[in-house]
């Protein structure tokens, strides 16, 4: 049996630990009215896109490992359907939908049938053509095409029509979710995940993943989804307990 790459649990550990604090912190500023201003500054902002960077390159990079994908695609996905549904009756005001879950779930779903073809791209190419159009597609959501905050031109409005094209990237005026990971741009950035992974294969690389060893993260970073699917409910729960 192939030992597993424990650098990868630790890490998606970490990021998962952060994710936890962070909407500890959230909840405290948006739900308890605690005033905590550098939270609602840029870098609040960079600590959420450091947390989403990393689990969804983790996903595109151990999409290569995993040997019952559609069966695990699949549980993502229902996973985000009950989050949907159990905001959508509890927390309204904080609906979530097609938020980080959902757009895990699809892009594992997606990369299935298309992995036969994308092994044929070279995986610096595929890399490199990946991460640009995630620069450029990063701000479609706010109807444009741009590259580190500079404007390139315009998207239709026409584009920006209902539920479905935001699930896609294309959010119409009104649109809502507490979590909002669209499609577009983040598929990119999966597949990114997805050519560094053949990248370090073709190195040679992925041994040195297995080097790192902490049991505790470990054990974190292998229970991911169902540590994600209670977290919020327990942290919001210990902090009415405590501002009640």
């Amino acid at each position: 049996m192939r030992n597993r790459y424990t650098s990868l649990d630790i890490l998606r550990a970490f990021a998962l630990i952060s994710m936890i604090i962070f909407h500890a912190v959230w909840d405290l500023v948006y739900i308890f009215g605690i005033d905590l201003q550098w939270f609602k500054s840029d870098a609040g902002e960079i600590w959420q896109q450091s947390i989403l960077w990393t689990f969804v390159l983790l996903s595109g990079f151990c999409f290569n490992l995993g040997k019952k994908r559609l069966k695990r695609a699949i549980t993502v996905i229902i996973c985000a359907a009950i989050i949907t549904i159990v905001t959508y009756i509890f927390m309204p005001e904080n609906f979530i939908i097609f938020g980080v879950l959902c757009f895990l779930g699809t892009a594992m779903l997606i990369t299935i049938p298309v992995d036969k073809n994308l092994k044929k791209i070279h995986p610096y190419a595929g890399l490199i053509f990946s991460f640009i159009n995630f620069i450029l597609t990063k701000d479609i959501m706010f109807r444009k095409i741009s590259i580190f905050g500079t404007e390139l031109c315009k998207i239709p409005d026409s584009l920006y029509q209902n539920e479905l094209t935001a699930f896609f990237g294309f959010p119409h005026y009104g649109f809502f979710s507490g979590d909002y990971v669209p499609f577009i741009p983040w598929i990119f950035l999966f597949f990114c995940g997805y050519f560094l992974y053949k990248i370090f294969k073709r190195k040679d690389l992925l041994k040195h993943l297995s080097f790192v060893s902490c049991r505790p993260l470990e054990f974190i970073g292998r229970n991911t989804l169902y540590i994600y699917m209670i977290h919020q409910p327990l942290i919001y729960g210990v902090l009415f307990l405590i501002f009640r």
